[in-house]
């Protein structure tokens, strides 16, 4: 009998992770350890779900399509029985704002995303006043709109679908925490939970989202990744607009609709890790309400119905996915440093770490590119668009 492979972390990527590894090789042992099975805190359940393919990276820009293309079908994908998770995939579009300053960067980042298929559109600003008469576009210099495979859709939903799916195909969850890693040599060879309970592993993969720090420390290992808290507030406005795709504007703000209301967002002026998860109303008052109504002036009479935090896992090296081992310790995986995209990514990201552990390579799409290796020799690939 193999050892099973151990994921911490039961979010949306060691969810998809464990699903993907008991689908490509059935049989295999795999738990997951999770120790908030309600997820209350978790990233994943707190997330704003978005999926773009407005990258600057051609990798992040050919995992969005991969994306895409699952999330699409992933009623069949993830379905058990008679019973098919319904994601509310909405694939209405992003659109990026640029002023003077930021137009080239606009301009550089449609280059690599045309050439790599992306379905985007630059607009002057006269051509965005025809599209979104709701728009303020004096002072723009320039706005580039995903016309297909971006959008939003019900994140808790996919977390909940993988899990599920994952179990069906043979995966435990176990709802406990690990206090620590027995590494022999170059290899994890058991891991402790805080019961005592000593688990005997072939591979443990960090998934651990905004606290992937704290687990890398037990093997050693000193992780870029911290735990950045990001508010989203739920706004009501009267005014009727549409189109409305996801919006971000020149000021760093976002915002999409929500059912009959909205959600948005911005990075805010203190960026301390591991703050409290309570929402920052004061920063709505002071920043995002000003810049709301300058950019849509029927946001003058909008009205903050609620908000609530969440963590973003921030890649401070390069605001990238750290992918695959250390050089030190072979069967320790990394799936963390998602920056702000990892819902969106999921769904590749699992099935390449599976990949990577069953078949010790990149099959279906190669992501060399983020392997954890780059840190070591100090090699970032920044990441140029990355929202909050």
């Amino acid at each position: 009998m193999q050892n099973p492979i151990v994921i911490i972390g039961g979010g949306v990527m060691g969810s998809a992770l464990a699903y993907w590894l008991t689908r490509l090789e059935p049989g295999r042992p795999v738990i997951v350890i999770e120790r908030d099975p309600t997820y209350e805190h978790a990233s994943s359940a707190l997330s704003a779900a978005s999926i773009r393919q407005q990258f600057s990276t051609a990798v992040n820009i050919r995992i969005s399509q991969a994306s895409i293309a699952f999330l699409r079908h992933a009623a069949d994908e993830l379905g058990i029985d008679d019973e098919r998770p319904d994601i509310l995939l909405r694939e209405h579009g992003y659109l990026y704002l640029a002023d003077a300053l930021g137009a080239g960067q606009l301009r550089r980042a449609h280059t690599v995303q045309k050439a790599c298929g992306a379905d985007v559109a630059l607009m002057d600003p006269a051509a965005l006043t025809g599209r979104f008469g709701w728009l303020h576009t004096a002072d723009l210099s320039l706005g580039s709109l995903g016309r297909s495979g971006e959008g939003w859709f019900d994140g808790y939903t996919l977390l909940m679908a993988f899990a599920r799916k994952a179990r069906r195909q043979g995966a435990r969850y176990v709802n406990e925490e690990v206090r620590a890693l027995a590494i022999d040599g170059h290899r994890v060879t058991d891991v402790i939970l805080a019961d005592g309970t000593r688990i005997a592993c072939s591979h443990v993969v960090n998934a651990a989202g905004p606290w992937a720090r704290q687990v890398a420390a037990l093997a050693g290992v000193d992780l870029p990744v911290f735990a950045r808290r990001r508010t989203v507030y739920v706004i009501s406005c009267p005014a009727a607009m549409a189109p409305f795709p996801l919006l971000i504007d020149t000021t760093g703000f976002w915002i999409r609709p929500d059912g009959a209301k909205f959600i948005a967002g911005l990075a805010p002026d203190d960026d301390a890790a591991e703050q409290p998860l309570e929402p920052d109303y004061a920063a709505f008052e002071s920043r995002l309400w000003p810049a709301l109504a300058h950019r849509i002036p029927a946001f003058e009479s909008a009205r903050l119905e609620r908000a609530w935090a969440g963590y973003f896992e921030m890649n401070s090296f390069d605001h990238n996915a750290l992918l695959g081992p250390p050089p030190a310790l072979g069967n320790f995986l990394f799936m963390n440093g998602f920056s702000g995209h990892g819902m969106q990514q999921a769904p590749v990201i699992g099935r390449a770490l599976a990949e990577l552990i069953l078949l010790g390579r990149f099959h279906t799409l190669d992501l060399s590119e983020l392997l954890f290796t780059r840190i070591a020799e100090n090699r970032p690939m920044l990441e140029a668009q990355v929202i909050g």
